[in-house]
């Protein structure tokens, strides 16, 4: 299984002299861009970066091992060996620019796709999967790596994050919040009440919404009339739209929304303006209600190669430099598959376990009505193989 995306071709190798960022359409918002789709260097004025090669290289490796995990996921899933997946294709330069800009002690409060900035938070991917295979609530302590849980309830997550940071505020940390959501969950009445707490509190967080363009089967301009990045202003705090398919942009405009937040400058929304090339998750089928032609404009833009392309022209990388990475994709993907079919069952029982601290008697009822219902199974298995 290749590395790079199933379906987009490589682009064409082009001149990689640095110039200057091409205005926008005029019907078009101004985005943040700092490698063009055909892997060429542009400049911003207000977001600037320069990284070293051998960080370039980091960031190329992050997004190549993260669709190599993701693509794991799904392929598990199509084999029963998971409920469901929410698949990150296409979206890797959004979460690894923006996990890469965050420091040790900031904290992350993602949704259910976040698998990106998970593995930048040094989460084990395969901790990720125990919730879809419904072998746990979350493979993973959040203390640990400074990353919630993942939050399956739409929106919920930026309230949390909103009360963590007043509190961060209230500590006198000069560490940042980071909350992650998409263009759906920005018509949530619960982002719209952080967007409120966090500006009138000057709460340290960086709101970064990751517009995929669909809300399941719900495009973005049936949700709002304006820009999305463009509501931060009615709350009294900034907003930028980024090019969500390059890294160097979403890692440049996070690292200074963040510096901003922990200089006591308030919230920042990013608007990270990517999109989802596969299903919403692996119970959706997106051919039923977008056109062929979108996704393959969106390939176009596809966010690994397009560092790639900049890598190779600047000499930065070989070949032996990708073939090692597709061997190392091959032995993360070998290690999940062996994880998760080596995930053991969870306790049937323990689900009514620390629902009240002193016990109660509804969930002792229950508990013993379930308890039947099990040894039902094997009542029947035993009757069964007696006949």
């Amino acid at each position: 299984m290749t590395v790079e995306s199933t379906a987009a071709r490589k682009p064409r190798r082009s001149s990689t002299k640095r110039v200057s960022a091409k205005k926008p359409q005029r019907s078009e918002p101004e985005l943040v861009q700092l490698l063009t789709p055909e892997g060429e260097r542009v400049e911003h004025p207000d977001y600037a970066i320069d990284l070293t090669p051998d960080e370039m290289l980091g960031l190329y490796r992050d997004m190549v091992l993260t669709r190599r995990f993701d693509a794991e996921a799904t392929s598990l899933q199509r084999q029963g060996e998971l409920g469901l997946w929410a698949s990150l294709l296409g979206q890797e330069a959004a979460q690894i620019g923006s996990g890469r800009a965050l420091r040790d002690d900031d904290y992350v409060f993602p949704t259910y796709r976040e698998h990106g900035v998970a593995w930048c938070r040094g989460v084990d991917p395969t901790n990720l999967l125990g919730m879809f295979r419904g072998v746990n609530h979350g493979g993973w302590d959040p203390n640990t790596n400074n990353f919630h849980l993942y939050t399956i309830v739409i929106g919920s997550q930026t309230l949390h994050a909103t009360g963590y940071a007043m509190g961060v505020a209230k500590d006198g940390a000069d560490s940042a919040v980071i909350a992650y959501f998409g263009d759906g969950a920005s018509s949530q009445g619960d982002v719209a009440e952080s967007f409120t707490f966090s500006a009138v509190y000057n709460a340290p967080v960086v709101f970064f919404c990751q517009n995929n363009q669909w809300a399941i089967s719900e495009p973005t301009e049936r949700q709002t009339r304006v820009p999305l990045y463009q509501r931060a202003q009615g709350y009294g705090f900034p907003g930028v739209r980024v090019d969500g398919n390059d890294v160097l942009a979403c890692l440049a405009v996070t690292r200074s929304a963040l510096e901003r937040a922990r200089r006591g400058e308030g919230p920042t929304l990013v608007e990270a303006f990517t999109y989802r090339m596969g299903a919403h998750t692996t119970s959706d089928d997106p051919t039923k209600y977008r056109a062929d032609e979108e996704r393959e404009a969106w390939e176009a833009k596809d966010p690994i190669l397009r560092l790639r392309t900049y890598l190779e022209n600047e000499g930065f990388a070989d070949e032996a430099f990708f073939t090692e990475l597709e061997a190392e994709s091959e032995t993360l993907g070998k290690r999940v598959r062996e994880a998760v079919r080596a995930m053991p069952d969870p306790d049937q029982m323990a689900i009514f376990e620390n629902v009240y601290a002193d016990g109660h008697a509804l969930v002792d009822e229950e508990r013993a009505q379930f308890a039947e219902y099990q040894a039902s199974f094997a009542e029947a298995a035993s009757s069964e193989k007696g006949n």
